[in-house]
């Protein structure tokens, strides 16, 4: 992926995931929809669809609807991917109000190399699931350990209030239990997710972190998959990710 956005400015990058977004909203974009999404003129917006659909990356002609082809819609799931990323990492792990964590992420997106993203999940992750929760926002120093003995490491530090098996606070009540064991307009907050690195990942990316409260709205006849509303967002997951996210339940 990295060879066909390579040569893509920010702008052609911008106007693909507007596309994307409004296509996934109304199936198809016209030109003033765009024009309204990014806040621009329709000579601009002609002059932009003609450029990507000359790199093949939009079914374009004039006065009529464009939609994104197989190569335009897989570099705009790049972008929005990055995009969500990133806006994460700046209300999770930096405590950005979310706002400006959007307004960050928009510029950021088009920079950001896939192995720099790579290093935002994995710091993301590791802070969230830091079980000693002794990480705070210092002004202007960054994150600051509260453990004065630098030589303890994380393992022996959390010893104590800990239980590696769980991978879950002792102190924190009733055990969680797996989300797709509940049931429709039930809410949990996210106390631990399990599995490999490549299902955290993707768990991470949808915005399923620690402390996250999930609410259930649908599930399929069979179990799976469910539908649920995370951090504002409808979503589905297959009943398999589900397990793999443990929550305490919600008292309304």
């Amino acid at each position: 992926m990295a060879n066909k956005t390579s040569d893509l400015t920010a702008s052609m990058e911008h106007y693909l995931k507007a596309i994307y977004q409004i296509v996934e909203e109304k199936q198809a974009a016209r030109a003033s929809d765009i024009a309204d999404r990014l806040n621009v003129g329709r000579s601009s917006v002609t002059a932009a669809l003609r450029t990507l659909s000359d790199r093949h990356l939009v079914n374009y002609a004039p006065y009529d609807i464009t939609t994104l082809t197989d190569t335009g819609r897989e570099i705009a799931q790049v972008i929005l991917r990055k995009h969500k990323v990133l806006r994460e990492f700046f209300i999770k792990v930096l405590s950005i109000d979310a706002e400006e964590a959007d307004a960050a992420a928009c510029q950021l997106e088009h920079a950001v190399s896939e192995v720099v993203l790579e290093r935002f999940i994995e710091f993301a992750e590791y802070v969230d699931r830091c079980p000693r929760g002794g990480t705070k926002w210092l002004e202007g120093f960054g994150y600051h350990c509260n453990n004065e003995q630098q030589a303890l490491d994380c393992e022996r530090c959390t010893a104590d209030d800990w239980d590696d098996s769980l991978g879950t606070s002792t102190d924190q009540g009733s055990p969680p239990v797996p989300l797709c064991s509940l049931t429709r307009g039930e809410k949990g907050t996210i106390r631990q997710i399990t599995g490999t690195d490549a299902v955290r990942r993707r768990l991470f990316e949808i915005g399923a972190t620690l402390g996250t409260i999930v609410e259930v709205v649908g599930v399929s006849p069979s179990g799976d998959p469910i539908e649920l509303i995370l951090n504002g967002d409808r979503l589905t997951l297959r009943k398999s990710e589900a397990k793999r996210i443990l929550v305490s339940l919600e008292n309304e």
